[in-house]
């Protein structure tokens, strides 16, 4: 088979020329082309073999490239703090979505004493960055998780998710709504959706347990920045003696911020399956993750809620 410029192919079978949109082509391979039905048929004794080759290298193309993204290092997850600019902790207790304007504010800059023009401290019971007072009310967060959601809020309809899901303020538990809302934000670009899918699917919360839709949705939330599916695929291809792969998703976590990561790492080579240079590599990241999130007011939110941590 050849094309030339003017989008002319030649028949595999009997060498005759036409347009390649009025020929048929190779319905497995996709790659060999015939003028028509009957001569796909002659040849298909002679294409056979080469049908199988190129089916295997299409194979081997698609999990390289796939395998090139899914290893990809990911931008942070939830990117900076719009307040003090510095990278947002993948930890949960070290950020706080705040409804009232749909921005994720970092823990230091929410617990940050707030002074007026004059210098006097005030009440800081307010949005951080929109000065909305805080909602007093469970019935009203939700009435803002609403509005949020109207206007396509990923993070709100993936929140609205969760509460669907433990049948949490107000709502009855549902799992077909769950997994339906997690959907929506998924496809709005929220890869933290794709984790609680995938989860479910590893554990038959809602659905049958299928470990091969599990998987797919864990590699999603991965390539999406989600440091908890990263450890979650990382635990999963060790479980299964893939060392090596278990080791990359491991040290992405890790530079993402996630210590468990870094504590399966150290297993691995308390055990002699990772090497002291590959520890080493993984102590370093995780060191420059912690000097990426540290900040005066982060640190000293710590020291005032026993609670709080950011790694």
């Amino acid at each position: 088979m050849s094309t030339d410029d003017n989008n002319v192919s030649v028949c595999a079978n009997c060498g005759k020329k036409g347009l390649s949109e009025n020929m048929n082509t190779c319905n497995k391979c996709k790659t060999v082309i015939y003028c028509n039905a009957a001569c796909k048929k002659k040849h298909k004794h002679k294409h056979n073999k080469q049908c199988e080759e190129h089916q295997r290298l299409a194979a081997e193309r698609a999990v390289k490239l796939h395998d090139e993204e899914l290893f990809k290092q990911p931008l942070p997850q939830y990117g900076d703090c719009p307040i003090c600019f510095l990278r947002i902790p993948s930890h949960v207790s070290g950020y706080k979505y705040m409804v009232c304007c749909g921005k994720r504010i970092c823990s230091g800059c929410i617990h940050a004493p707030l002074y007026d023009n004059q210098g006097n401290k005030v009440d800081n019971r307010k949005c951080a960055f929109c000065r909305v007072p805080y909602g007093n009310t469970y019935a009203e967060n939700i009435k803002r998780y609403n509005k949020r959601v109207d206007v396509d809020d990923p993070v709100a309809i993936y929140s609205l998710g969760d509460y669907h899901r433990d049948g949490s303020y107000g709502y009855p538990q549902d799992y077909t709504k769950a997994l339906e809302m997690w959907h929506r934000a998924g496809e709005l670009g929220y890869a933290d959706s794709y984790n609680n899918i995938g989860y479910a699917y590893n554990n038959g919360e809602g659905v049958v347990v299928d470990k091969k839709k599990a998987k797919h949705y864990y590699e999603q939330a991965a390539m999406g920045g989600d440091v908890a599916a990263r450890h979650n695929l990382a635990i999963d291809e060790e479980d299964a003696g893939n060392v090596d792969r278990a080791l990359k998703h491991y040290m992405i976590a890790v530079r993402c911020g996630n210590s468990e990561s870094l504590k399966c790492i150290q297993d691995l080579y308390s055990e002699g399956q990772a090497s002291k240079e590959e520890y080493r590599k993984a102590l370093q990241s995780y060191q420059e993750y912690l000097g990426e999130i540290k900040s005066r007011q982060r640190d000293e939110a710590a020291a005032a809620r026993e609670d709080y941590r950011y790694y």
